[in-house]
């Protein structure tokens, strides 16, 4: 596959991946892509960690799905992100950015608009629309066969100070690099996030995979073959539509947005 095109092909896999396990030769390339990111004064502050042991996928999925089932219950998730949820087309294209979610269940679909009133929030609870996403959640984490937590070296990522971008900033590059590969790989990946808005769970999983203290866990995804046929789960979305480049590219200066690139 030529570059290019795993970078127009690369998605977030939202569905559930095949039982079969990821080679070992898959997993060595994976990491050998994530380092050889660039890194400042070539300190390559990332650590990785590939967990296939089933008992602690299993409970990493029930933190991950606990996580879902709370945040969406209690209103947080919904005022957090409330700024990116699209509920129609037309929303979408006009935007051009965010999640158009375009499968709900029916009795949903008329009350999409008043989801972040209070009288929304307690519709969502009274039909367990939180508990209805945190189970999948959790079975789409516990049939992963294969997560990746991410760390960085605490010696480089300071706070406050340039190391800290620096860190990140490689970090996101070697992950980049892996994203990129699992698409050449044919395999999927996820962003495993909902632990991060809940206190207390990310600490979780920190003790479940034994991260030192000299190492801060930054994420874990996971990682799977994609079926042929991917099956979507009940509440949905999609995230195809990107921003015109005249939306964020400008020419010269930020006076001037780059209009020609549109067409």
């Amino acid at each position: 596959m030529e570059l290019l095109e795993a970078v127009r092909r690369r998605r977030t896999t939202n569905g559930p991946f095949l039982p079969d396990p990821v080679s070992r030769e898959d997993q060595r390339l994976l990491a050998e892509v994530a380092g050889r990111a660039p890194s400042q004064l070539n300190s390559q502050p990332w650590r990785f960690v590939f967990v296939e042991d089933r008992a602690t996928i299993e409970r990493v999925a029930e933190v991950s799905g606990a996580s879902m089932t709370e945040a969406m219950s209690n209103g947080t998730f919904f005022e957090r992100y409330k700024r990116w949820f699209r509920f129609s087309a037309e929303e979408m294209e006009r935007t051009r950015s965010g999640m158009l979610f375009d499968r709900m269940p029916a009795p949903l679909r008329p009350f999409t608009r008043q989801v972040f009133t209070p009288r929304g929030q307690r519709l969502v609870n009274a039909l367990r629309v939180p508990q209805t996403l945190g189970e999948e959640n959790r079975r789409l984490v516990a049939g992963s066969p294969l997560l990746l937590g991410v760390m960085l070296d605490r010696a480089e990522k300071r706070p406050g100070e340039l190391s800290e971008f620096y860190s990140l900033f490689s970090m996101g590059a070697a992950m980049e690099n892996v994203w990129l590969t699992t698409t050449q790989l044919g395999l999927g990946i996820q962003f495993v996030s909902f632990p991060m808005e809940v206190p207390g769970a990310w600490a979780q999983l920190e003790e479940l995979l034994r991260v030192p203290d000299d190492l801060e866990l930054m994420a874990v995804y996971r990682i799977g073959h994609v079926p042929p046929e991917q099956r979507r789960p009940a509440i949905d979305w999609s995230s195809h539509q990107r921003k015109r480049p005249s939306q964020w590219v400008f020419r010269e200066t930020c006076d001037q947005p780059e209009t020609a690139w549109d067409e």
